[in-house]
């Protein structure tokens, strides 16, 4: 069996693409194992700070293939799309990646993919992306987090548009609702999410991977006092570390911080 998965690292940014074009990078269970594990990669390497998702060829992905993981979800439930990693790239059934995921999608962006945008941190579209959360005119309901994150991230009556009618929208939609961040070129998403990974990189480690968890504590608890513990317990370990004194001594020094993740 072919890879379905490239997996590159350049510099501290690691490029994890979808390699099934000619299926429009529809992903069976081999591909969502092959992504579990490429996380598994992201989590593990540190040189390797931030993540960039994209899919080879003109689309990011048609959805799940049906035909090949549908017998797994009947018989083990929707934590079949977490794949055999110790992470799951949907942050549901497994921890999610602590590291930022940047998401590039281009063309058909079905099912699937609006729940991985929706559990990355950052999302460039090209203006030509067809997003649609089809299954409810297959007779089931998403379930790789959409009903879950979309009420939450991008508003009640946004989600219920999209996930109640099955409806086809485009990058001007997705972005007015705060499913995408940028909208580009065909062709310039995955550069443009390459540079905006590298921005990422370019902070502390520590810093960055605190500032995700926190935010996630405050996302999924709804609540802001546990945020705020969360917070407080974290803060001694980054002030003592090694990149806040650089953070402070090259500001001292009115140069560019360079960072450790120690």
């Amino acid at each position: 069996m072919s890879p379905r998965v490239t997996v590159e690292r350049d510099g501290h940014v690691l490029l994890i693409g979808i390699d099934r074009a000619d299926k429009r990078n529809a992903w069976d269970r081999a591909t969502i194992t092959e992504v579990a594990l490429a996380y598994d990669r992201l989590a593990d390497d540190d040189e390797a700070r931030v993540g960039v998702v994209f899919g080879h060829g003109d689309h990011f992905s048609a959805g799940l293939d049906l035909a090949d993981v549908w017998p797994a979800v009947t018989e083990h439930g929707p934590d079949a799309l977490s794949g055999e990693g110790r992470h799951d790239p949907f942050g549901l059934w497994k921890e999610p990646v602590p590291k930022p995921v940047v998401l590039a999608v281009q063309g058909i962006a079905f099912t699937l993919s609006i729940e991985l945008a929706l559990a990355s941190d950052i999302v460039v579209a090209a203006d030509d992306v067809r997003f649609r959360q089809l299954e409810i005119a297959r007779g089931i309901l998403p379930f790789g987090g959409a009903t879950l994150r979309a009420p939450a991230q991008l508003g009640w009556g946004n989600a219920m548009r999209f996930l109640l009618t099955g409806e086809e929208f485009g990058a001007e939609q997705a972005h007015r609702i705060g499913l995408v961040q940028e909208v580009v070129r065909p062709g310039e998403q995955l550069p443009r999410a390459v540079e905006l990974a590298r921005l990422v990189a370019a902070q502390a480690p520590l810093g960055v991977r605190t500032t995700l968890a926190n935010a996630r504590v405050a996302l999924r608890s709804g609540s802001e006092a546990e945020a705020a513990e969360h917070l407080r317990a974290a803060m001694p370990g980054i002030v003592s570390s090694e990149d806040a004194a650089e953070g402070v001594q090259s500001f001292l020094e009115r140069r560019d911080a360079r960072f450790t993740g120690r």
